[in-house]
């Protein structure tokens, strides 16, 4: 018998969620730094983190920041399950998750604004400290989509489904 399901994330959700994992994968692991590609889609990237930001305001329950904003209340309950080993189950982001996700965001952002800077803008034109400041943001959101992508492993283990499936789907199995 097939697990009933129910619409999860919208399509605009997913779109903004595998653009943004392509760009990363395009420009952190494929093109050329400071290339016109390398460039170009770090300029699509904020546009794509911009329409997700708005999204969190005026799209489905599931899509708004009030749903899952990680406030210190909802990740130290969640912490605190996890380390006690008590179940804790959302439909949608986990507080941690959230927290995960919003900081990915923050650094694409910050990526974008200080690639803009480093090639667009003539005062910092060859500054080492802001080319640095770009590397270390692109390694940290490295180490956070490593985070990202082991929690929805186990997390799709533990709960006993295909989490990252529901992403390409939409789709999740109700409980």
């Amino acid at each position: 018998m097939k697990a009933e399901t129910l619409r999860l994330w919208d399509p605009l959700v997913r779109v903004c969620h595998w653009s943004l994992a392509v760009v990363f994968i395009s420009d952190y692991f494929l093109n050329e730094e400071g290339d016109g590609w390398h460039r170009w889609l770090g300029y699509y990237a904020v546009a794509v983190v911009l329409v997700r930001v708005v999204w969190g305001f005026i799209g489905p329950p599931s899509a708004r920041w009030s749903d899952f904003w990680p406030t210190p209340t909802r990740v130290a309950q969640h912490g605190r399950a996890l380390f006690s080993g008590q179940g804790y189950h959302r439909m949608g982001h986990s507080p941690i998750g959230a927290l995960v996700m919003v900081l990915m965001l923050l650094l694409m952002t910050g990526l974008g604004i200080s690639g803009f800077l480093m090639e667009e803008v003539d005062y910092f034109w060859g500054e080492d400290w802001l080319r640095d400041v770009h590397e270390f943001m692109a390694d940290a959101l490295l180490t956070l989509v490593c985070v990202h992508l082991l929690a929805a492993l186990v997390e799709s283990v533990r709960l006993r489904e295909n989490l990252p499936l529901s992403m390409i789907t939409g789709h999740r199995r109700k409980r």
